[in-house]
């Protein structure tokens, strides 16, 4: 079978030399957990395995299993060789995310463990490796299926998929690679623009600091260099900024988008940083950024200092054949372009913690991105310490993304049902706030997406009230904080709206299933109708004088869930350039 998801999967912080490790592997079922006593992390897995094509979950059809049921340890196993140019070098494996828990092993010896399905993890193998011989790589996995206070989103904790909850993704489920380092490596790099001064932050570390290291820093845009730097290193943290503007108009958006960051003009700038040691280059990665800012000011929401209408449609990012996993590049950066074709300038990631490459597409072809978390279902305190230190590594990994506009931590009291009333969950809801914003002080954040507000920098609102009540709704600020969507209130107890923007960042849900039956908040005959009831809802937020934006659900069905613009394998249910002209209206 061909391998699949061969792109390089790091493009912010790209080397030219890896490995790709998807592709057909060993793979077994451990109902009873006897794999760690029966020795199959040295041993290797039992003469029966399956084959699995990763990085696709048992439970999809890409894996080549397509099985349902719940098998909640699994175990992978392939051989690997060390490429002989390879040698003398360090070897970092690398895994784009893995769901639930992770114990990875080589050559029989345990390498390293990680907690959290849906942000990356890597580990550095070189002592456990034979340089000259083929190596043996485990992965034993835990996922447990009917643990609600694991970070899961729309993961269900039944066997069969029903209402808003989908079929759940066990194991590898994002690209396995192996990339050589030198002992001495960028291990990080974080970019923050600032269109006020006009630069560009640029933070970076490596892995040591050994005498006489350089680092070499060339930006270009468009193809012309517009940066050239070179830095003495003399700590293994370094912070530095470069002046972009240099007193040129035209480079700012004073007269025109100049060399700012939108949906309508995705302006990049690529980046080559080089590190010597003694005048010889031991590591180089290709990087790229974006010049934008996101602002809160008298009740707007701000695009490079001036008010921006967000359209925005929530995309659950399942696809039928890989669930959570896209089967190609290609599919990741269709959904972009067919939201971008009904007028959409943006998305809500929607309990889902995505795939980088999704950010890339977004990056280059203009396209805002809100990031949320995949929430547990139930609050205990160890469901607090999971999604915490899940979130912190979303954070840190996607920081640099200029598409990424908005944090989202919470939705909808997920995993905090007793928000409105509990002061121990309403002290979960400010802490994910906080801390959001003490890890990026760039960014909006929300503290509860939808209703039960603690503090958030945009005031959410999830209402997928008929067009005549919605207008009505939001006639006035007074009458949308009083809305009761869900029987909801908007703020917690204890809490009240202090004149941030109000977004309406769930609406419509208009079923309309082509074939056979489904699940919807209301329903529709055929795509006529379907364009009608969107124009009708969608018109109704356009009149508020109130209202600074919204998200469309949705953008595709999923599974059982019709409610979807387009059909889960992507085909339009109704003429989306009727879509594309009811957006255009704002």
């Amino acid at each position: 079978m061909k391998q699949k998801r061969t792109e390089y999967p790091r493009p912010q912080f790209q080397r030219d030399h890896w490995i790709n490790l998807n592709g057909e592997w060993n793979f077994a079922f451990d109902d009873q957990d006897e794999g760690m006593k029966n020795g199959w992390f040295k041993k290797g897995l039992p003469e029966d395995a399956m084959k699995i094509q990763v990085p696709f979950a048992y439970q999809c059809e890409e894996s080549g299993i397509h099985q349902f049921e719940f098998h909640d340890v699994v175990w992978y196993e392939r051989m690997f060789t060390v490429p002989e140019e390879w040698h003398g070098q360090e070897l970092h494996l690398h895994f784009g995310a893995v769901d639930y828990s992770s114990w990875v092993y080589v050559n029989g010896s345990l390498v390293g463990f990680h907690e959290g399905g849906h942000t990356s993890f890597s580990f550095d193998v070189t002592p456990y490796l034979d340089e000259h011989n083929t190596n043996h790589l485990v992965i034993r996995v835990e996922d447990p299926s009917e643990d609600e206070t694991i970070p899961r989103g729309k993961q269900y904790w039944k066997e069969q998929s029903e209402s808003i909850f989908y079929t759940r993704t066990t194991g590898i489920w994002q690209t396995v690679w192996i990339e050589p380092v030198h002992p001495v490596h960028f291990s990080s790099i974080r970019w923050t623009p600032d269109i006020d001064d006009g630069s560009i932050g640029l933070e970076l570390e490596v892995s040591r600091l050994p005498e006489k290291i350089e680092a070499e820093i060339q930006i270009s845009f468009t193809g012309e260099t517009v940066v050239s730097d070179s830095i003495s290193l003399q700590n293994a943290y370094t912070k530095r900024s470069f002046d972009l503007r240099n007193r040129f108009t035209g480079r700012s958006n004073i007269h025109g988008s100049g060399w700012y960051w939108s949906p309508e003009h995705p302006n990049l700038f690529d980046v080559e940083l080089v590190l010597k040691k003694e005048g010889y280059e031991i590591d180089r990665v290709k990087s790229y950024f974006g010049m934008r800012k996101v602002s809160i000011e008298n009740g707007e929401v701000l695009l490079n200092n001036r008010p921006y209408y967000q359209k925005l449609v929530l995309d659950q990012g399942y696809f039928p054949s890989g669930l959570l996993t896209a089967p190609s590049d290609g599919d990741l950066k269709k959904d972009i372009l067919l939201a971008k074709d009904m007028g959409f300038n943006g998305a809500r990631k929607h309990q889902k913690i995505e795939d980088p490459l999704y950010y890339y597409h977004a990056d280059t072809l203009g396209f805002l991105v809100w990031g949320e978390m995949a929430n547990a279902a139930e609050y205990s305190e160890q469901a607090a310490a999971r999604l915490t230190r899940e979130w912190i590594e979303a954070v840190e990994r996607d920081y640099s993304h200029p598409s990424l506009i908005v944090w989202v931590p919470i939705n909808e009291s997920w995993g905090i049902s007793r928000v409105e009333r509990d002061p121990q969950q309403q002290s979960h809801s400010l802490a994910m706030y906080h801390l959001t914003k003490s890890l990026d002080t760039t960014r909006p954040v929300l503290s509860n997406e939808g209703w039960e507000h603690t503090r958030s920098d945009i005031c959410g609102i999830h209402n997928y009230r008929l067009a005549n009540e919605i207008k009505e709704a939001y006639a006035t600020q007074e009458s949308a904080i009083s809305t009761f969507p869900a029987n909801r209130s908007i703020y917690a107890k204890g809490f009240e709206y202090d004149g941030k923007p109000i977004m309406i960042t769930e609406y419509g849900g208009i079923a309309y299933k082509v074939s056979g039956d489904g699940w919807g908040y209301s329903s529709v005959q055929s795509g006529e109708d379907l364009i009608k009831e969107y124009e009708n809802v969608t018109d109704a937020l356009f009149g508020s004088p109130i209202v600074k934006g919204f998200c469309y659900t949705q953008l595709t069905d999923v599974e059982q869930e019709i409610n979807g613009l387009l059909t889960y394998d992507r085909q339009p249910k109704c003429d989306l350039s009727e879509i594309k002209a009811i957006n255009s209206r704002r």
